[in-house]
């Protein structure tokens, strides 16, 4: 199975997951490999989570049998159909095989990206199309990671013809039938590069524009509705973002940039691995690292000394639940101790949280002095 360049492995069997081989852990997508039939998957975990992508990378995914040397794989020329923005994680590949085309999910995010309908309310909304590639290697032609590279070469191709010129439905615009627009887009707080963009090929109607920039807190939001009609070039002009501010900035921790990459990840029980994540990027998708939190916190929770800890060692990825006996969960509270060698007690100080995601959660901040 094939789903990036640096995730790719061999998958175990549908049936390596049922009792016996199998054991469900803490929920039944995540099961334990027992005793599988090819005993190098044993004592791995296997869960279809593990797999997931954000959305601007879930371009091509698939599989490579070797008996024959057969590739599938599932092409998403364009995000214009999906939910959830650029960074939404959505499923790919599992065991099966398994190849998914996902276009709308309340996964990582909750059910408030779940489409809503009153009564008699009309509503439609074109998903796709995507494209299905099949490939396969000459006799005699054992490189079957060839079929991988093959198939990104197709979806350049498959994204330089977007959008389709099949498609009969008049839900599904043409190329020509489609507007443009282009500017500059520009953060007044530091210096920045260039930032000229272009989205090209946008269905006709009225759209808000959004944008954000990693490193800055907050969203930016054009004021101006565009209105896209065919053949048009909208040019915005520079757009000009001023991030929230009030004053110098006393601390930070981490980078506001909708990701928990850059805090402590830990590693996973050796008991409930996946070989393809260890020594990789991606750790945080290992199975079970919330628990890990209890076993280096087991009595008090989490703090950071502002000026002394490393967030990068000393703050965990996730703020979790700690578990306790009985199979019960404790809320967990962490702190931030700073000092600041002079208050002015008329100026206003302010808090600010950049969330990478939350699910099923409650926040609370309380400031103490």
């Amino acid at each position: 199975m094939a789903v990036a360049d640096n995730r790719q492995r061999s998958m175990p069997l549908p049936d390596d997951r049922l009792p016996p081989r199998g054991q469900a852990l803490a929920y039944p997508e995540a099961v334990l490999l027992v005793n599988p039939l090819e005993p190098d998957f044993k004592g791995e975990v296997d869960d279809k989570y593990q797999y997931s992508c954000e959305n601007k990378d879930i371009r091509v995914h698939g599989w490579i049998a070797k008996d024959p040397t057969v590739g599938f794989w599932i092409i998403t020329p364009s995000n214009e159909f999906r939910s959830g923005g650029p960074v939404k994680q959505n499923l790919t590949s599992h065991v099966g095989p398994t190849a998914l085309a996902v276009f709308l999910s309340a996964h990582y995010s909750g059910e408030d990206l779940v489409p809503r309908f009153g009564d008699g309310e009309q509503w439609k909304k074109v998903f796709g199309p995507v494209f299905i590639y099949v490939n396969s290697l000459f006799d005699g032609n054992d490189e079957s990671l060839q079929l991988w590279e093959d198939a990104k070469i197709q979806m350049k191709i498959e994204e330089q013809s977007w959008p389709y010129s099949f498609p009969a439905s008049e839900d599904f615009p043409k190329s020509e039938e489609r507007g443009n627009v282009s500017g500059r887009f520009l953060v007044k707080d530091r210096a920045d590069k260039n930032g000229y963009f272009s989205i090209s090929d946008v269905r006709t109607g009225d759209y808000n524009l959004y944008a954000w920039v990693p490193g800055f807190i907050g969203d930016y939001r054009y004021d101006v509705v565009l209105t896209i009609t065919s053949g048009c070039y909208v040019d915005t002009g520079d757009l000009v973002y001023e991030p929230p501010r009030d004053g110098p900035t006393l601390w930070e921790i981490g980078i506001p940039d909708r990701s928990a990459a850059e805090f402590y990840v830990p590693d996973p029980n050796p008991n409930y691995i996946n070989k393809l994540y260890v020594n990789h990027p991606d750790k945080f998708r290992q199975y079970g690292l919330w628990e890990r939190y209890a076993e280096l916190y087991p009595d008090k929770d989490l703090v950071y000394t502002v000026g002394v800890s490393d967030y990068s060692k000393d703050w965990f990825f996730a703020q979790v639940t700690r578990k306790k006996e009985g199979n019960t969960y404790q809320g967990t509270t962490w702190q931030i101790q700073f000092k600041l060698d002079k208050v002015d007690k008329n100026s206003t100080y302010k808090l600010r949280l950049a969330l990478a995601s939350a699910t099923l959660s409650e926040l609370q901040a309380l400031v103490s002095m």
